[in-house]
Formats: C-alpha cells, sequence, structure tokens
C-alpha cells in the first residue's frame, strides 16, 4: 500500500479555536508520524486560515505552541502574531449592510446562521494585524511556498464560498485572503480582492472540507473547533453559543459525508467536552488560552485516537499506486 493523499482542512474557532487547533495539530502529527506541513493540500478558513498559512509556510506545529507559549526562541513572525487579538467583543459597527448576499444563501441553503450574518451592519475593526502576519509569512511570489494551501472567504454579493489559492479563484496576496477569511461580519469589514468583496468564510461554512473533493484524496483531517459530532450540552451563555454549534455541525456533518460518499476517509477531530468548558462561550476571549492550551493538553491525545478509530469505521483504507 501507498502512503495515502491526505489533506488537512482547518476550521473557524477565533482566538481560542486558534490555540486548541495548534494543540491538536501537534497529537495529530504523533499519532499519525505524520507531518501536516506535507500535506496534499491545506484548507483553512478563518482561524483556520491563520493555520494553514503558517503550515504552508514550513511553520510547524511545535513552532505555534512555543509562540502560544510565548517562549522566548519562538518563531518571530509567530509570536508577534499569537501577542496580537482582537479582544473579546467588536466595536461599535457603522452604518450599511456588506453581507447582503449571505442572506440569499442561507435562505437557499437553510442555513439560519449564514442568513442572519448577512444582516450584520458594516464592521469597524482592525484587520490590519492579519494582513501583516500574511505578509510576513508570504513567499516572494505573494502566496505561501506550500502550492495547495488554500483558505475560504465568502463573497459578498453572491454568498458564494472562494478558496483563494485554488485554481480558478481570483489571485489575492496572504495577507489579504486571510484577512478575508477572518472578515467576521459586524466585526471586520469586508476586503476587496480583484474587483470583489469577501468576509468570513465561516459565515457559509465553518470548514468547507467539501472544496478539496476535486483532488480525490485518500483522507483528509478535519480539525473543527466550532462543531461538535452528536452535540454538547451546555449551561447558561453556553447555550447560545450551542445553537451556532449545531447549526455549522448539521453543514460538517454533510460535507463529511460527500467526502465518504466519494471513497475519502475522514478524521474528523473536534472539541472534547472538557475543552468547551475551558474555553466558554466565548470563542475571542483571548484571557482563557492559558487554561484552553491546558486543558487540549490534556485531552488531545483521547480525542485524536478516537477521531483515528471512528475514521477507520467509516473512511475506506488508501488506494494503492
Amino acid at each position: 500500500m501507498s502512503a495515502p493523499r491526505r489533506g488537512l482542512a482547518i476550521g473557524c474557532g477565533g482566538t481560542l479555536g486558534f490555540a486548541w487547533t495548534a494543540v491538536l495539530l501537534g497529537a495529530v502529527e504523533e499519532a499519525l508520524g505524520w507531518d501536516p506541513r506535507t500535506a496534499d493540500a491545506l484548507i483553512g478558513t478563518s482561524a483556520g486560515s491563520e493555520l494553514v498559512a503558517a503550515l504552508g509556510a514550513g511553520r510547524s506545529p511545535a513552532d505555534l505552541l512555543a509562540a502560544l507559549d510565548g517562549s522566548p526562541h519562538a518563531d518571530p513572525v509567530l509570536s508577534a502574531h499569537v501577542d496580537r487579538a482582537p479582544g473579546p467583543v467588536p466595536p461599535r459597527p457603522a452604518l450599511g449592510f456588506p453581507g447582503l448576499g449571505l442572506v440569499r444563501t442561507g435562505l437557499r441553503t437553510r442555513r439560519p446562521y449564514t442568513a442572519a450574518a448577512g444582516l450584520l451592519p458594516l464592521g469597524r475593526g482592525d484587520a490590519s494585524w492579519l494582513r501583516a502576519y500574511g505578509d510576513a509569512l508570504a513567499a516572494p511570489h505573494g502566496w505561501t511556498a506550500h502550492q495547495r494551501t488554500r483558505i475560504v472567504a465568502s463573497d459578498t454579493g453572491t454568498g458564494e464560498r472562494v478558496a483563494f489559492g485554488s485554481p480558478g479563484a481570483p489571485r489575492a496576496e496572504l495577507g489579504e485572503a486571510i484577512a478575508a477569511s477572518w472578515g467576521i461580519p459586524g466585526w471586520f469589514p469586508a476586503v476587496e480582492i480583484a474587483g470583489r468583496r469577501y468576509l468570513d468564510g465561516g459565515s457559509v461554512s465553518s470548514v468547507s472540507a467539501d472544496l478539496l473533493l476535486p483532488l480525490e484524496l485518500d483522507e483528509v483531517v478535519v480539525l473543527a473547533p466550532m462543531t461538535s459530532r452528536g452535540g454538547a450540552r451546555a449551561r447558561g451563555l453556553s447555550r447560545v453559543e450551542r445553537i451556532l454549534r449545531a447549526q455549522m455541525t448539521r453543514g460538517l456533518d454533510r460535507e463529511v459525508a460527500r467526502l465518504e460518499a466519494a471513497g475519502t476517509r475522514v478524521i474528523r477531530i473536534e472539541p472534547a467536552a472538557a475543552d468547551l468548558a475551558a474555553m466558554g462561550a466565548n470563542f475571542m476571549r483571548a484571557r482563557r488560552r492559558a487554561v484552553t492550551l491546558a486543558t487540549a493538553r490534556r485531552t488531545a491525545a483521547d480525542t485524536v485516537a478516537e477521531a483515528l478509530g471512528h475514521g477507520e469505521r467509516q473512511g475506506t483504507r488508501a488506494r494503492p499506486n
């Protein structure tokens, strides 16, 4: 049997989802004996776009964790990036509704959160830290050295997903693609690329793993901070977060079903109950990053082992050359 052609898809999750995913990437690397930087394709949405950009630019899971831990020997680009966070609440928005195309998409696809995102006003957050991060990671040609790094954003006019870096997508610089993918409606302004305007890819799909279908991969590793297969109980304010989580989970269920129907094994990794408790209801609250990292380090091995077992039962084995 040849080595499987394996892709990596990382979903949205804000400041804390970024931290959780960095830990889980290390656990995946250890469990599979596989360097995620060597994935046949990398696709990321919102916080996931930051992570696949780093991997595509040659940074390892260990590099990401060193930066998150505040190591003095950490990669300076990663350290500068994780030291900046947008804060737990958005600035006061401006007049205007830049995402109205998302309303039509949400109604057509029966995704209430997508329709609601399209009704949010113009965000006034400063995305310069995302652009600076992408610019610092980019190779001289403006993208990552990994040629199959893809970053997902939503077209504000049509509500369609666009995977920058993929064939047929508008050409984008890495920094502007990350800013577009992270453009949370009501929080950040839309980003104009090649004459079109884009907002957070997570407004339409938390992961967009199905955009890897044309590559006919043997396996796809999915890291999804904002979904929970089988549901997740909550109390208090976390119940509000669970409403969004349930909708995003149904979307990922459909994407996984499509991949599996095409013969692709899916290794689906999501936060354990302890991880969700550590992160709380607001995934943008950076002061909970330390407890999120500590909890993920305790749960990661079991979470990955469970996902590998489930993927073996549900998926198919790699095909020989």
